[in-house]
């Protein structure tokens, strides 16, 4: 079976300013790469519809979400916070990264792909219940997951979060639903400054010095996550993939390299087919050095897809 890559184009046009790292570019820079790599032809494509009020709802208040559509402008930037701002695209951009988790669910809990990639902006990551956060809008991982467990009955489903920063509003959203295992590596003291000290039997934190490398990561993996995982048999795996953890990204001072997002993919892979039935969603977060963003997100679409 393929692996579905779901985009639209409203996140192209979610812009926040051309000194702004979060840039419409990153998108590009993975389609160019995947299309230079000659793996672009292999993979299903799909427009990600938009998230529904009710699907929003089972992670976010409904309070939250009225108050970002409310914040839209019609013209120019609103800030939501210091990172995060909003031009006339945004809410459209940001309803329909979060649509692309839910219809990569849909289509790989219905049998018609193996797994899928949302290459998706704004993140999501950081998004809490009830606020903004670090680029993110709406938790876009957090809705798949919701979705998977409100749509399909699902008990037991995994994130594994291998971005530089470490998936707060994730955290925030699932830390007392023992139903959702959260693995997250993360470089630590560094932005949101959390993490550290927060996880429980199924929130697995895995805080990194600067300047953690490959093999320090591969170590991390093996010794905090995989156990763990083994353990609870996760019936589904969702990945929050942020690249920004390789070393060509100067957002931050990991020392990650492409072969860690090949071997990293090839281990949850692996976990997908023995306790998963091969289902696994993706959907993009960091990575902010445009070129290893392409390298990197291609080499583990590869992965994905067996190519």
């Amino acid at each position: 079976m393929q692996t579905a890559f779901i985009t639209h184009s409203a996140c192209l046009k979610h812009d926040m300013g051309n000194d702004h790292p979060e840039s419409p570019a990153r998108l590009a820079a993975i389609e160019d790469q995947l299309i230079a790599s000659g793996i672009f032809p292999f993979l299903q494509h799909h427009d990600a519809p938009r998230a529904t009020e009710e699907q929003l709802a089972r992670v976010h208040t409904h309070e939250y979400i009225h108050s970002i559509k409310v914040a839209a402008p019609q013209q120019g930037l609103i800030y939501l916070d210091p990172d995060t701002a909003m031009n006339p695209y945004t809410l459209e951009a940001a309803l329909h990264a979060a649509g692309a988790a839910v219809l990569a669910t849909d289509l790989v809990m219905g049998g018609q792909v193996e797994n899928a990639f949302c290459n998706v902006r704004p993140p999501g990551h950081h998004a809490t219940r009830n606020q903004s956060m670090g680029f993110c809008i709406f938790n876009n991982v957090a809705v798949g997951v919701a979705h998977a467990m409100a749509q399909y009955g699902l008990k037991r489903v995994a994130i594994v979060d291998f971005d530089v920063h470490h998936g707060n509003g994730t955290e925030d959203i699932f830390k007392d639903d023992p139903r959702v295992m959260l693995c997250s590596t993360f470089q630590h003291p560094f932005y949101p400054y959390s993490g550290a000290d927060s996880g429980n039997d199924h929130i697995i934190n895995v805080p990194l010095a600067a300047r953690t490398d490959s093999q320090g990561f591969r170590d991390a993996v093996n010794s905090a996550w995989l156990p763990k995982l083994e353990a609870f048999k996760p019936e589904m795996i969702f990945i929050s993939a942020g690249f920004d953890a390789h070393r060509e990204d100067d957002m931050a001072n990991l020392g990650l390299v492409e072969a860690d997002y090949t071997w990293v993919t090839q281990q949850i892979k692996a976990l997908a087919t023995q306790y998963a039935q091969q289902r696994i969603v993706s959907t993009l977060e960091g990575g902010y050095a445009l070129h290893a963003l392409g390298r990197s997100a291609t080499a583990h679409i590869r992965v994905l897809c067996d190519l």
